[in-house]
């Protein structure tokens, strides 16, 4: 993979200025730089998964390197807590809407024209996007999983950000994947409900980070336990974008995951 990242989140540039920080999460890698830093940004090294790869995020932002609440993690289920019901998830996802699909330079993204929602604590976070990774970023029990989708939501208030994590293992074939990858560049009529597991209420919950720079904490993450199919002939079309987009797992410090 030779592609450099031209772009930063719109919505961790809005994280930095709200929350003292900075998803792809960022998770949440998206948006062109304004125009003013256009020339400046074309000269300029920019963070990948290559030579300016995740060892080397620190020089794009310290917290890359000394945050000590980052993702992913390593998910060992022997290890959780009992969930804080405080934050519990529910998931309003069912939404039919046109959504534009890219390759932003580190990702398959998509971006739906109107958003379906998740409630946590009383407060609904807007979905802003979601895209995927050749293989899942965090692992349970050492293992990975051979793809996931992150979707990317954030509360319009504090401007936090909330990523639901979906796993994927090979396995039948899924029509909405389908839609995506023969989509991209292009429009495709997705509702992200059906991208979801049967099952979303176990999960995994714990707070941590963006995964590329800017890496800025206190993120919520949700990974719902069971895993949705996808065929091995689409999990390959992805990785001919994309097969090593994923950081390395990280320390959990003082951190605990939650599950219910």
């Amino acid at each position: 993979m030779k592609k450099t990242i031209l772009a930063m989140s719109a919505a961790a540039a809005l994280l930095m200025t709200g929350c003292g920080g900075s998803e792809a999460e960022a998770t949440a890698p998206e948006k062109a730089a304004p125009a003013e830093h256009a020339e400046a940004a074309h000269h300029e090294k920019h963070w990948n998964y290559e030579e300016n790869g995740p060892a080397h995020w620190e020089e794009f932002s310290k917290t890359c390197g000394t945050g000590h609440h980052q993702s992913p993690i390593n998910i060992i289920p022997g290890k959780t807590v009992s969930m804080n019901h405080q934050y519990d998830l529910t998931l309003n996802e069912d939404v039919d809407s046109m959504a534009s699909i890219i390759d932003n330079g580190h990702s398959i993204k998509v971006t739906p024209k109107k958003s379906g929602t998740i409630t946590l604590h009383g407060e609904k976070f807007k979905l802003l996007q979601f895209h995927f990774h050749g293989k899942s970023e965090h692992t349970v029990d050492g293992k990975r999983y051979d793809m996931v989708m992150h979707m990317v939501h954030q509360n319009p208030e504090t401007k936090q950000l909330a990523v639901v994590a979906v796993f994927f293992k090979e396995g039948k074939e899924n029509p909405i994947l389908d839609k995506v990858i023969h989509n991209v560049g292009g429009e495709a009529d997705i509702d992200p409900q059906n991208l979801l597991p049967k099952d979303t209420v176990d999960y995994y919950h714990y707070i941590g980070s963006l995964t590329t720079p800017p890496c800025s904490e206190n993120v919520q993450w949700y990974l719902l336990k069971e895993p949705v199919e996808a065929s091995k002939e689409q999990i390959d079309a992805f990785r001919k974008y994309y097969v090593d987009n994923e950081r390395p797992v990280q320390e959990l410090y003082d951190r605990h995951v939650e599950s219910n």
